[in-house]
């Protein structure tokens, strides 16, 4: 069972949540954030193809779904993404869309889907999307999860402030499910993080992060032979 997220703001834009002390996206610039850790570090847009399978721990705010589903439509790819999220703390939806609100350039897929989140639909459909959030702790919620990704956003809170979604035994479930040659990408290169993905058969790789974070991890998962 999920519980809301507590947040406070910091200069009216950028949420923090009180829970974790820790805030949703960078302070810097969250949107590029997101661009050069989960869309580069997956190898994103040049991987999309029809059904390709985006899913990620931590919904947060949502921003990261915008920016795939804008990146989505701005390759010209056509089909439809699945992009499934597990989120133990959601949002309130009049959050989530204030938070939104900071990247004027996702506005018109902010405001498509803002009725989704005011009606609270954890789940829906467009001609090009298939989404579903899986409220509750990943560590429960993903082992009973059918699908398998072909692109993982590790988009958890510090690993310092909230290391249950990062322990090996999560990052097992990870590996159960996704796709061969599926990639995994996140901002944070913790030597555990890295470890826990090595030993469920990633190739890791460390990468220059944004900003001010030195580094920030890749890996993918082998074809089978």
């Amino acid at each position: 069972m999920s519980q809301q997220a507590e947040i406070e703001w910091r200069n009216d834009t950028v949420p923090i949540s009180t829970r974790f002390d820790d805030p949703y996206f960078s302070l810097e610039n969250g949107l590029a954030e997101t661009k050069h850790v989960f869309l580069d570090g997956n190898g994103l847009p040049e991987r999309f193809r029809d059904g390709f399978h985006v899913a990620e721990l931590g919904f947060g705010t949502g921003l990261n779904l915008l920016a795939t589903l804008n990146s989505w439509r701005q390759s010209g790819q056509t089909g439809q993404l699945n992009f499934t999220s597990f989120e133990a703390f959601p949002m309130a939806s009049a959050d989530m869309i204030a938070a939104q609100a900071a990247f004027p350039s996702l506005s018109d897929i902010s405001a498509e889907l803002a009725q989704h989140w005011q009606q609270g639909h954890v789940a829906f459909e467009l001609p090009d999307l298939r989404f579903e959030m899986i409220e509750g702790d990943a560590r429960s919620t993903l082992p009973n999860w059918p699908g398998k990704a072909d692109a993982w956003f590790l988009d958890g809170f510090s690993p310092a402030k909230n290391p249950e979604m990062w322990e090996p035994e999560l990052m097992v479930g990870i590996g159960v499910h996704t796709s061969p040659g599926g990639t995994v990408a996140t901002y944070t290169a913790a030597g555990f993080v890295r470890r826990g993905l090595t030993e469920v058969g990633f190739e890791v790789t460390r990468r220059a992060g944004y900003g001010r974070k030195r580094h920030m991890s890749v890996a993918t998962m082998p074809e089978t032979p």
